[in-house]
C-alpha cells in the first residue's frame, strides 16, 4: 500500500495535511496562516472528529520531524543490511576521550583505514545523512557505519584510539 496524504484547505485558517495510516488511522498537521502548527489525531470510529490536538512551535515541529526522519532512515539502513549477507549497520557512540573529538570526519580517514563507510551522524536527535569530510565530530555523536563486521570493529577502535 502506498502512503496516502490528503490536503484540505481550511478557509481563513490555513491548510491541513492528513496522513492515513495502513490501519486506517488519521493523523494531521494543520499549518495555520500565521505560521503556527497543530498535530491532530482523529477518532478511529469517526475520521472527521479530532480526538486530540497538540500545538507545536517551530522548534518542536523541527524536533519531531528530525526524530521521525532519523528513526526512518536508521530502520531503512538496518533493513538494507538485513538483506545483504555480510553487510552490517551499527551506531557507534563517539567516545568522550576520542582523539577525533572536535576534529573533522575526514581526519579519521575511516573508509581508507577500515573499508567501512560512515553514512550518517546522529546528533542531538537529528540525523546528518551522508556527512562530508569537513563535518566536525562532537561529544555525544552517534556515528552510523555500514560495512563488514571487521570494518565496523575497525571504526570503533579507530574512533576510540586513533590510528594504529
Amino acid at each position: 500500500m502506498g502512503i496516502r496524504i490528503e490536503k484540505v484547505d481550511l478557509p481563513g485558517i490555513g491548510v491541513r495535511h492528513d496522513l492515513v495510516t495502513e490501519a486506517g488511522r488519521r493523523i494531521s498537521v494543520v499549518s495555520h496562516r500565521d505560521g503556527e502548527r497543530d498535530l491532530g489525531v482523529f477518532d478511529i470510529d469517526d475520521p472527521d472528529a479530532c480526538r486530540d490536538s497538540v500545538a507545536l512551535n517551530d522548534d518542536e515541529a523541527a524536533a519531531l520531524a528530525d526524530v521521525l526522519g532519523a528513526s526512518v532512515m536508521l530502520s531503512r539502513l538496518t533493513s538494507l543490511s538485513d538483506e545483504t549477507a555480510g553487510l552490517y549497520t551499527e551506531q557507534i557512540a563517539l567516545p568522550t576521550d576520542s582523539p577525533y573529538l572536535n576534529s573533522t570526519l575526514g581526519d579519521t580517514k575511516a573508509r581508507t583505514r577500515t573499508h567501512a563507510s560512515i553514512v550518517a551522524i546522529v546528533r542531538d536527535g537529528a540525523v546528518i545523512p551522508s556527512p562530508t569530510p569537513s563535518e566536525s565530530l562532537r561529544a555525544g555523536d552517534l556515528i552510523v557505519v555500514v560495512g563488514t563486521r571487521e570494518g565496523l570493529d575497525g571504526v570503533s577502535r579507530l574512533l576510540a584510539n586513533g590510528p594504529d
